[in-house]
């Protein structure tokens, strides 16, 4: 068994330049959290594999190809690879989710 706290793990740089942690890593799925600040949002982008959207806290908007749409606590999201998005909070509090990938990417993530 493995036990992740969320407060012991540190924030990994990336090119969105917000709130990411990195909990687990492996060949089948990765998790991660993210949280964003009041006017902070991921930057457009695409993965190579399927990826699930998981709301924590607050409010969000995740945009998804062309489709755009709030998600907030308790709602899952999911967008199928090769597809831009990205989320955002337009919101006056911080707005916590999951990203949950599967399987865990091999090529990096392609900024638009």
């Amino acid at each position: 068994m493995k036990i992740i706290d969320i407060n012991n793990v540190e924030v990994s740089d990336t090119p969105h330049k917000v709130d990411v942690k990195k909990l687990i890593s492996y060949e089948y799925a990765s998790i991660i959290h993210i949280e964003l600040k009041p006017d902070e949002a991921l930057k457009l982008h695409i993965t190579s594999v399927d990826v699930c959207f998981y709301g924590l806290e607050g409010e969000g908007i995740v945009e998804i190809g062309d489709e755009t749409k709030p998600i907030k606590k308790d709602q899952l999201i999911f967008s199928p690879a090769g597809i831009r998005h990205r989320l955002m909070n337009k919101s006056n509090k911080n707005f916590r989710f999951l990203v949950i990938k599967t399987p865990t990417p091999k090529e990096e993530t392609k900024l638009l």
